[in-house]
């Protein structure tokens, strides 16, 4: 016995086709969400339209679209209990064991901002704040880069007082089948950051990234 797809059932996948569109670029366009999902642009248009209401998908000023505020939060969620997170946390105990300073987990939380996921604390007295759960810009910070695909997998960036002062950010890209899908990064006191300390940092965050994105492909 075979079952016809009601209206209602073809509706929603349209929807959850068009919303992992969204989800697979940084911003999509109208034409190219039409053109990945296979709709007419007037549907694709309708659809993307009743997930903006919902939250789960937004519009900026130059009408591309890209994952909304409800469905960040749903993800962060959804990263904080795992894979992500329980993935990562051995090879994050991996970079502070290598260099004895904290590391942070990040993820892309809309098109202007990272948020921290998890920490693991470095060793030294003088290390830096938790932040977990906090909200750092996209622009002008080592993890905006790693995110927004400027860093390539197995590379890491450094950057020296953008959030804050005195303080040295290097940050590596979780890359998985092209996509930056987090990213880890080392904050460093300035005064501590030799040239050896950030050739070691730079080192064990390549490590841990390309090991937590073997381990997330295996899924």
């Amino acid at each position: 016995m075979t079952t016809t797809p009601t209206a209602s059932t073809r509706t929603v996948d349209r929807a959850l086709d068009l919303l992992a569109a969204v989800t697979e670029q940084t911003r999509l366009s109208l034409t190219e969400a039409a053109r990945a999902t296979e709709l007419p642009a007037s549907t694709a248009l309708r659809l993307l339209r009743s997930l903006e209401g919902a939250g789960l998908v937004s519009r900026d000023g130059d009408g591309l679209f890209h994952p909304g505020p409800r469905l960040i939060r749903l993800g962060a969620r959804a990263f904080t209990r795992e894979p992500l997170v329980d993935l990562s946390r051995a090879p994050m105990r991996d970079v502070v064991a290598r260099t004895g300073e904290s590391v942070y987990l990040s993820v892309a939380a809309g098109p202007s901002e990272a948020v921290y996921l998890a920490i693991e604390e470095g060793t030294h007295s003088v290390r830096h704040t938790n932040w977990a759960g906090r909200t750092v810009p996209l622009a002008g910070t080592a993890v905006g880069e790693a995110l927004s695909g400027h860093v390539a997998a197995g590379a890491s960036v450094l950057r020296t007082d953008t959030v804050e002062a005195d303080v040295t950010a290097l940050s590596s890209p979780v890359v998985v089948h092209g996509t930056p899908v987090g990213a880890l990064s080392t904050l460093v006191p300035t005064y501590r950051c030799t040239d050896e300390l950030a050739a070691r940092c730079g080192e064990a965050l390549v490590a841990a990234t390309a090991e937590i994105a073997h381990r997330l492909g295996e899924g």
